[in-house]
């Protein structure tokens, strides 16, 4: 009872692993896989990686990387996957808590206990043994881009191609010579469709919405080193959106020129697209802009416009579903809603579970990994009795706040529950500890 479990060693795992081994606090780590990586493990034998072979990271090292462990500066501006887990496997290393993490083991079950604290049930993968054992607290970093979510409603009609989501997307030799509708305009999105182009008879895109496509490089500067400038500490949305928006159009000129569509919405009221390459393949011919799929119809697709293209194979860049699989919806329902939407304080704490802590659950405008690791300082600062929480009611009315404040802000979508600002949200955590603090 004296330990703290944390569920998964991915970025956001291994921050939470780092900081309790750093504050003398007893824990055990729980993996599903043979390694930490989490989803930047390509290929993980987990099953949970969504990284494709050619993936590099959107957000630059200087913005990704953990406060306690800098980036190599040899590391380019966007590293790979490969170089990723390299400096997470340097990481733990370095910190010297690799033998208290618990590789192929899988959590099963988490259940709070009448007399504080949770037990928690582990199976063993290879032998198939199930141990449950006692924990004063649990901190879940099990990650929110492993479980795939399809287009809801499905489409009307059937289809004979193949169908698949991205997740398992890993390289794009299956689509040679091949006709490929990619679906979405997020990330993944955008790359995959790159990729396919290059190898395929013919590459669609299709889209319900327009989207704003940033380029990882500005004025000769990652993109998202505008997020920590002056402009974003101390401007208002609304001129940092402005002063975005011009920028872009002096350095790409309009979407609507490369035959995309010109998006509705503002600029920061949508998660952004990354993606350098995009638009050169739109202007080179090599990608076709669809509108969204109205129906499946045999060997191809009929889309909102009502034409038709024939198609060997679509797939999926439709998100991923927030999903907690040891965690039972009757007894945790502030994180097992079907519709991503979850009620904790601060992103981290359930307020009917005290004790249970949730590192990563965020989609930040920028890096999550400094944000996770200033997560795990606070919960570290809880355990310890650095800090206190406000009561209850405080709690609820905090949730209830943010999530007036991103149906006001952000396109109303489940890719938009768990959104929160860089540098707000990392202001939002320091205050949080000193009044903390200052409640104990």
């Amino acid at each position: 009872m004296d330990r703290v479990c944390v569920i998964g060693a991915g970025s956001s795992g291994i921050a939470a692993c780092q900081v309790l081994h750093a504050r003398g606090i007893e824990f055990d780590c729980f993996e599903t896989g043979s390694d930490i990586g989490g989803n930047w493990r390509y290929l993980n034998d987990n099953g949970m990686s969504s990284a494709y072979r050619s993936l590099h990271i959107n957000t630059s090292r200087q913005m990704m990387e953990f406060k306690s462990f800098p980036m190599p500066a040899h590391l380019p501006a966007y590293p790979s996957h490969f170089q990723i887990a390299e400096y997470f496997d340097d990481f733990v290393k370095h910190h010297g808590f690799r033998d208290r993490i618990r590789f192929r083991t899988e959590v099963v079950g988490v259940a709070s206990t009448p007399g504080g604290g949770y037990s928690v049930t582990t199976r063993d993968r290879d032998t198939g043994e199930e141990t449950t054992a006692p924990y004063r607290s649990v901190v879940v970093a099990n990650g929110h881009h492993w479980s795939p979510r399809l287009p809801e409603p499905a489409f009307p009609g059937s289809f004979d191609g193949e169908q698949m989501h991205a997740h398992f997307y890993k390289t794009p030799e299956r689509f040679a010579d091949k006709k490929v509708l990619v679906l979405g305009i997020g990330n993944s999105a955008c790359d995959i469709a790159v990729e396919s182009s290059r190898v395929s008879a013919r590459t669609f895109l299709a889209m319900r919405r327009g989207a704003h496509i940033m380029p990882k490089y500005l004025f000769g500067m990652p993109t998202d080193h505008l997020t920590t400038s002056p402009l974003a500490r101390f401007a208002p949305n609304w001129l940092q959106a402005f002063s975005l928006k011009a920028m872009l159009r002096l350095a790409r000129g309009k979407l609507s020129d490369y035959g995309l569509p010109e998006p509705s919405h503002g600029i920061l009221a949508a998660h952004p697209t990354v993606s350098d390459d995009l638009l050169t393949r739109l202007g080179h011919g090599d990608i076709t802009v669809k509108p969204n799929v109205s129906r499946l119809d045999g060997t191809g697709v009929v889309f909102d416009d009502g034409s038709r293209e024939d198609v060997d194979v679509i797939v999926y860049c439709t998100g991923y579903k927030v999903e907690f699989p040891f965690l039972d919806s009757a007894e945790f329902p502030a994180v097992t809603s079907t519709d991503n939407e979850v009620s904790l304080y601060r992103r981290v704490v359930d307020p009917a579970h005290p004790g249970l802590y949730f590192l990563g659950l965020i989609q930040p405008l920028g890096a999550i990994m400094p944000l996770a690791e200033a997560q795990a300082e606070w919960v570290a600062d809880l355990l310890s009795g650095r800090a206190a929480l406000p009561p209850v009611p405080e709690m609820k009315a905090e949730i209830t706040s943010y999530r007036e404040s991103l149906r006001s802000r952000y396109v109303t979508s489940k890719r938009h529950t768990l959104e929160v600002d860089f540098l707000g949200y990392q202001r939002e955590l320091q205050e949080e500890r000193r009044a903390g603090a200052a409640r104990v």
